[in-house]
């Protein structure tokens, strides 16, 4: 039986909206997919949700990946305010899970940064019962280990919850530790395949 819904945050709860926000700035298109590959395309982006770097050293990574951008790299991350897009359903749709008795908390790869400078995006984490954001515990998802501290902190049992998220890896690796997954594509696909989850 289902007491526990984990959201992931970005394309679920809330926009990861960073071509829009690269394409705010003016630059050509050649210009923006430079920046896409030396910075949200490559590795070391997950360096950034890992939060073991500080803000020049995440600089400086990005800025080995295309030297030519440096100048643009610096602009487009002296502040991220707008790469993080409200989503206006989910706060609607955490109130109505938690009327009906569901607990709810969130796992997502999410930076110190992001974390600082979007909280009018993120206003619907007051209503969850808690979660694992990555920066803070210096852990990424698909580790397990992330999805076992969840677990761990709040008292719950994998069987007992249901992880959304849009990244296949990071829902099989739910899976994995015990919970039911559901990758999601949009909102009507996922709320069907919750409801049937919870039916279940």
């Amino acid at each position: 039986m289902i007491k526990n819904i984990v959201f992931d945050i970005g394309n679920v709860l809330a926009g990861f909206a960073w071509k829009e926000f690269y394409q705010s700035f003016g630059y050509c298109e050649e210009i923006n997919e430079k920046l896409a590959k030396a910075t949200v395309k490559s590795e070391f982006w997950n360096e950034l949700d890992r939060g073991e770097l500080d803000d020049e050293q995440l600089l400086e990574g990005f800025i080995r990946n295309d030297p030519s951008i440096e100048k643009e790299i610096r602009e487009v991350f002296q502040n991220v305010e707008k790469m993080i897009v409200r989503y206006d359903y989910a706060i609607p749709w955490i109130k109505e899970l938690k009327g009906r008795g569901y607990g709810i908390y969130i796992i997502s790869n999410f930076s110190r940064k992001a974390h600082a400078e979007c909280v009018d995006a993120l206003d619907f984490l007051k209503e969850t019962d808690g979660g694992i954001l990555s920066y803070q515990e210096k852990m990424i998802k698909p580790a397990p280990e992330i999805y076992q501290l969840l677990l761990r902190r709040y008292g719950l049992k994998a069987q007992e919850c249901v992880f959304i998220d849009d990244t296949a890896k990071n829902v099989e690796a739910a899976v994995r530790e015990g919970m039911k997954g559901i990758i999601f594509h949009n909102l009507t696909q996922a709320k069907e395949e919750l409801e049937e989850v919870l039916a279940s």
